[in-house]
């Protein structure tokens, strides 16, 4: 598996960054992820930098981008913020996981409740 933060850039592109989101590599995200597929990734951890810790959904025009140019199982991070979120990236998107941290943490969102949700909405739950 391979963890990639991006951040969407002013010209519409995402670079991939590190450190917590701190430090641009100059990296092309939609290159540096078909890089570590080839190299081995046999699925991605894809986090919006932008989106993360703002609980206003998943970045779907960054996942589905990368999910064109990809054939590996991709795990939706950043900006959930409730479980309608949650539904919305697999509905939407080709995500095949969705991280959630924080509504978690915080008791804001349950996950029994989560998972049944889900469950209602023909979304496989592992």
């Amino acid at each position: 598996m391979a963890a990639i933060d991006a951040k969407k850039m002013a010209d519409g592109s995402w670079h991939v960054f590190v450190a917590g989101g701190r430090k641009d590599t100059g990296r092309d995200l939609i290159q540096w992820a078909q890089e570590v597929v080839a190299l081995g990734a046999g699925e991605i951890l894809l986090t919006s930098m932008d989106k993360d810790g703002t609980k206003s959904g998943f970045d779907l025009e960054m996942l589905n981008r990368v999910a064109e140019v990809v054939d590996v199982p991709i795990i939706a991070s950043g900006g959930a913020g409730n479980i309608e979120d949650i539904v919305e990236v697999f509905e939407k998107t080709t995500a095949t996981g969705a991280l959630a941290a924080s509504i978690f943490h915080f008791g804001e969102v349950n996950i029994g409740e989560t998972k049944q949700v889900l469950a209602n909405a023909g979304i496989e739950v592992r």
